[in-house]
């Protein structure tokens, strides 16, 4: 169970504790409103546990991740303050920031409030040849031979469970997806679990604990390079040349990066389904951020996908920004990258790769969790893509979670994926 947390965490920790807290909160215990209701917040400064007399605060609200309708400032003079606050009219989030300065250095914190979140719809549209489009794709790729080259790690081994670097050809001849498969020694089969990664370079060490209950794990990475190597290597690639890689050749639905990636995790199912030690049928997927979006994209591409699990899913309504309100992780059409992605070819491309429209395909039961406080992953886009969901679901909310997971979270999903799985 350890690794599996960890494998999370490494995505995104828990904030560090901070000797100054600031706690907002809104005056609904749910955090959830009705259409025009209005949300205001309680706010407390508190150093060592006491709230701080006499500090001033900064605060503002408004749509998430939009221009704030409202700033202001107030003194706490008992520590704590109520923020008369607003409203929305459409299905959304409004969210309240606060900041102080104490003792010279900066805090903040967040709270935001849910309008009729199962309302909202996504703005992306979905394109008249997508499942035509992902059909031939699939069609072209399952063509490849898979070349599967497996390498023993002893190093990693434990009693019940041998530990594999595993490499096999991607989608294209020439074109490799590397992974951590980890394979329970004792003869039988087995039920397996796909994780598929979150943003960014890394190595993986995959979830050996995991398989250690009887399960199958094959973690893979998306970038098409071994995922042992030192991991300085990661972090100068991580710098240079694939720095930016959620928008390369965004211009062309072809030759866009995530291409790679989303037929990568089809053929790691392929793998998977090509075990002689894999049960034939009981698989699930799992991940968080990047890795949520592409539990999601796998599902919707393929049915063999018995089970998914996502955390905080990436890549979900995108275009968002474009009609005034938040869009999904990697935020390609907000302020700051408008100008250049803003065009009407980009734009085609993003819908032939948007979570939503994998989410409509979605066949399998899903667990799904995420907080209202995440900056990453706005929870209007993860609802624009929740929502149009027809198969078998259930969301968990934590509230006050932004881009991480409590140890709890993570905790209900594992026993939730380990009881589809196994029965236990």
């Amino acid at each position: 169970m350890l690794s599996f947390l960890l494998s999370f965490f490494f995505l995104s920790a828990q904030p560090v504790e901070k000797l100054v807290k600031i706690v907002v909160t809104p005056d609904h215990a749910n955090w959830v409103y009705n259409l025009g209701e209005k949300a205001n917040f309680q706010v407390t400064v508190m150093k060592n546990s006491e709230p701080i007399q006499n500090v001033k605060i900064k605060y503002e609200f408004g749509p998430e991740m939009m221009t704030p309708t409202k700033k202001d400032s107030a003194v706490l003079k008992d520590g704590q303050f109520r923020i008369d606050g607003g409203t929305l009219k459409e299905a959304g989030f409004l969210r309240c920031k606060v900041s102080t300065v104490v003792d010279g250095a900066r805090y903040e914190n967040l709270a935001t409030a849910a309008y009729s979140p199962e309302q909202i719809n996504p703005t992306t549209e979905l394109p008249a040849d997508f499942v035509q489009f992902w059909d031939k794709a699939k069609a072209e790729a399952s063509k490849i031979p898979m070349d599967a080259k497996l390498t023993l790690l002893p190093d990693r081994c434990t009693e019940k469970v041998n530990v594999y670097h595993a490499n096999i050809q991607n989608y294209r001849v020439g074109t490799r997806l590397y992974g951590i498969l980890c394979v329970p020694k004792k003869a039988g089969k087995y039920p397996a679990v796909l994780k598929v990664p979150g943003a960014g370079v890394r190595p993986y060490g995959g979830d050996i604990a995991m398989a250690e209950s009887g399960i199958i794990t094959f973690e893979i990475g998306i970038h098409g390079i071994p995922v042992t190597m030192d991991p300085s290597v990661y972090s100068d690639m991580g710098r240079s040349v694939l720095d930016g890689y959620p928008f390369y050749n965004l211009d062309d639905r072809d030759r866009y990066y995530y291409k790679r990636v989303y037929l990568g995790c089809v053929r790691a199912i392929d793998f998977i389904y090509s075990m002689p030690e894999f049960d034939g049928s009981t698989l699930a997927v799992t991940g968080g951020s990047q890795g949520g979006a592409l539990s999601i994209v796998t599902a919707g591409l393929d049915s063999r996908i018995k089970y998914l699990a996502a955390l905080y899913p990436a890549l979900c309504d995108v275009t968002g920004y474009l009609y005034g309100r938040a869009g999904g992780w990697p935020h390609m059409f907000n302020d700051a990258n408008k100008a250049f992605n803003a065009k009407k070819d980009k734009i085609e491309t993003s819908k032939y790769y948007d979570v939503v429209n994998f989410a409509r395909m979605v066949k399998a039961p899903g667990y799904y969790s995420w907080g209202y406080n995440d900056v990453t992953c706005p929870p209007t886009s993860m609802y624009s893509a929740y929502n149009v969901i027809l198969a078998p679901k259930n969301l968990v909310i934590f509230e006050e979670t932004g881009h991480w997971t409590y140890p709890e979270e993570t905790e209900k999903l594992r026993n939730w994926l380990v009881k589809k799985l196994t029965g236990k």
